[in-house]
């Protein structure tokens, strides 16, 4: 089953083989009944199920154990922007406005945003990846669906060439400069 918050209780877990002349369960007397970690399972994961309780009559009921496997539900993030940045030369995109849509019932889930330019470099529209992550006591029970089509610019970063005070003594020679610039 997928995470819905609710815990599993048995039922439609078991099959039966090895009927004789067209017989069915209803042959089989007790109540069936389910045992292992599996009962009262609520957060993803693999849990055990371990039939019991039945009694045959005419047939040597063998229980062969099964396996509960409750997947993470689906969030999804919407309202996602990315941010322009003045040049840094890294790919660090800063991400803002995301809400998680999905969340069930009171569980407790946050939202880390992330994310990465496609480049480095000075540009506009430059596409940017998502890689946000969830926290959480309850962030276990789901998987993330990444918000898709950001982009934002890349801005010159300022700089500023500053020319210092020289001093020559007289040699004849035209000053060239040189030296007198600091970055």
């Amino acid at each position: 089953k997928t995470y819905d918050g609710a815990p599993w209780s048995g039922g439609n877990g078991v099959t039966y083989s090895g009927f004789v002349g067209g017989e069915d369960q209803s042959v089989l007397g007790g109540t069936l009944a389910y045992g292992g970690d599996a009962q009262g399972a609520v957060n993803a994961g693999h849990y055990h199920i371990t039939p019991d309780g039945l009694t045959g009559g005419n047939y040597a009921i063998n229980y062969v154990p099964g396996q509960l496997t409750v997947d993470p539900a689906t969030l999804t993030v919407t309202g996602t922007t990315a941010s322009d940045k003045v040049y840094d030369g890294t790919t660090a995109a800063t991400l803002s406005g995301g809400t998680l849509t999905g969340i069930i019932g009171d569980d407790a889930v946050t939202l880390a945003e992330a994310g990465t330019f496609a480049s480095t470099d000075v540009g506009t529209g430059i596409a940017v990846t998502a890689g946000d992550s969830l926290g959480g006591g309850d962030a276990a029970n789901y998987t993330l669906t990444q918000p898709t089509g950001l982009s934002a610019d890349i801005t010159p970063a300022p700089l500023t060439v500053t020319g210092k005070d020289a001093t020559k003594t007289y040699d004849g020679a035209p000053w060239s400069g040189g030296n007198g610039v600091t970055y």
